[in-house]
C-alpha cells in the first residue's frame, strides 16, 4: 500500500441519530480493507458477534418512585476522573479512518469529558495527541516488549506526556489470525504513517508480541513506574486472583473485541466472575460490544466501574473527524442519562445485579 485511501463521501447522508448508525456511514467512506480491520475479528469471528449478542440477552429491571431527580453520570477510576462512564478504548492506526487521527480523537473525549486510553499503536505520538488535546485526560495502553529496556522508553513517554494511567494489554502473546486481513494482504501501514510511539532513533520499532511476557514483567512494571497499572484481557477469575497480588490498580475485562482468539466468551459474560474474583479490591472496567447506554448500564449493574468504547469511535471518526467522535460519545452519554432516569437511578452507583435480568435467547 502507498497510501490511505477512502472511498467517496455519501451524498447528504442524514445525521446518524444513534451510535450504531455510524457504522454505515463509516463503511461508506472507508476503502474496503481499512473498514474490515476495524470490523473484523479472528477467525470465524465468533466473539466479535457475541460481544454485541450478549448484550441482547440482557434485560434492566427499573426501579420507580424513587425521587432519584437529574441522573449524575460521572466515575472516579485510579487514573482520574470522567463524566460519563465511557472512556475511548485502546484502538490502533486512527489515521486510516481520519487524517487528524488519534488527535480528533482526543478533541473529542476532552470535549464529552472522559478518558482517551491512547493506543502503543497509535498512528500519532502520544507527546502530539496529547498536546493537541491540552483538556483531556489520557492513558496509555502499553504492549510489554521482551526488551525491557524499550518498554521503559514508551512507559517514560507516556509519563512525559501527562498518560494518567498504563493499561498493560495482556491477551496478546502472538498476534490474532484475523481472516478479512489476509484477504485484503493487509500487512503494514502506508507510505507516511507509522507506529509513532515506536520510534527508537532512525526507525521504528515493530510491535513483538511474546509468548515470554509473564507476571515478572507486571512486577518489573511496577517497579518502574509510580502510574497506576490497569490490565487489560483478564478473562479466567484466576488470573483476576493473581494481579492483585502483583499490585495492579485495575482490570479491563475484553476479549481484544473478539480480535484475539476466536470463541472467548462475551466480554459482559465474563464480567460478574472477575468482578467477583476481585471483590472490590480494585475496580474492574470492560470493553466489548457496547452499543447503546442500555448496555453501558447492564455492565455496570454487573459490577462494572465504567466501560470503553472502541468500534463506535472509529465510525464517528471516519464519518466526520471530531465532530463525529463527539457526536458519538456525546449520545451515549444522553442514552445513559435517560435509562438511568428511568430506571429510578439518582447515580450510576445506584445500579445493582438485582436490576438486571438474563434470557435464554
Amino acid at each position: 500500500m502507498t497510501e490511505a485511501r477512502t472511498r467517496a463521501a455519501p451524498q447528504a447522508p442524514e445525521a446518524p441519530e444513534a451510535p450504531r448508525e455510524f457504522e454505515a456511514v463509516a463503511r461508506a467512506r472507508l476503502a474496503p480493507e481499512y473498514y474490515d480491520y476495524f470490523a473484523g475479528g479472528a477467525g470465524d469471528e465468533v466473539t466479535v458477534r457475541a460481544n454485541e449478542a450478549a448484550f441482547g440477552r440482557l434485560s434492566l429491571l427499573p426501579r420507580v418512585l424513587r425521587g432519584a431527580g437529574r441522573p449524575r453520570t460521572d466515575v472516579t477510576l485510579p487514573g482520574g476522573r470522567a463524566a460519563v462512564p465511557v472512556l475511548v478504548a485502546p484502538t490502533a492506526f486512527h489515521r486510516l479512518a481520519h487524517p487528524e487521527g488519534e488527535r480528533a480523537t482526543a478533541r473529542a473525549a476532552a470535549a464529552v469529558g472522559t478518558i482517551m486510553i491512547v493506543s502503543m499503536a497509535s498512528t500519532v505520538a502520544v507527546g502530539d495527541v496529547a498536546a493537541a488535546a491540552p483538556g483531556a485526560t489520557l492513558w496509555f495502553q502499553l504492549y510489554v516488549q521482551p526488551d525491557m529496556a524499550f518498554t521503559e522508553t514508551l512507559v517514560r513517554r507516556a509519563e512525559a506526556a501527562g498518560c494518567r494511567a498504563l493499561v498493560v494489554t495482556v491477551d496478546s502473546p502472538a498476534r490474532g489470525l484475523r481472516d478479512r486481513e489476509r484477504h485484503h494482504g493487509l500487512r503494514d501501514l502506508p507510505e507516511g504513517m507509522a507506529c509513532e510511539n515506536l520510534r527508537d532513533g532512525g526507525r521504528v520499532r515493530p510491535i513483538v508480541m511474546s509468548p515470554e511476557i509473564s507476571w515478572e514483567h507486571i512486577g518489573l512494571l511496577r517497579e518502574m513506574t509510580a502510574l497506576p497499572i490497569v490490565l487489560k484481557g483478564v478473562a479466567h477469575p484466576a488470573d483476576a486472583r493473581l494481579a492483585l497480588d502483583h499490585g495492579v490498580s485495575g482490570l479491563l475485562v475484553s476479549n481484544h473485541g473478539g480480535r484475539q482468539l476466536d470463541t472467548v466468551p462475551a466480554a459482559v459474560d465474563l464480567l460478574p466472575e472477575i468482578v467477583a474474583a476481585v471483590g472490590g479490591a480494585v475496580p474492574v472496567l470492560m470493553d466489548g460490544g457496547v452499543r447503546r447506554g442500555t448496555d453501558v448500564l447492564k455492565a455496570m449493574a454487573l459490577g462494572a466501574g465504567a466501560v470503553a468504547v472502541g468500534r463506535p469511535v472509529i465510525w464517528g471518526l471516519a464519518a466526520d473527524g471530531e465532530r463525529g467522535v463527539t457526536r458519538v460519545l456525546d449520545l451515549l452519554r444522553s442514552e445513559v442519562e435517560h435509562a438511568l432516569t428511568l430506571c429510578g437511578c439518582a447515580s450510576v452507583h445506584d445500579l445493582d445485579p438485582g436490576m438486571v435480568r438474563r434470557s435464554c435467547r
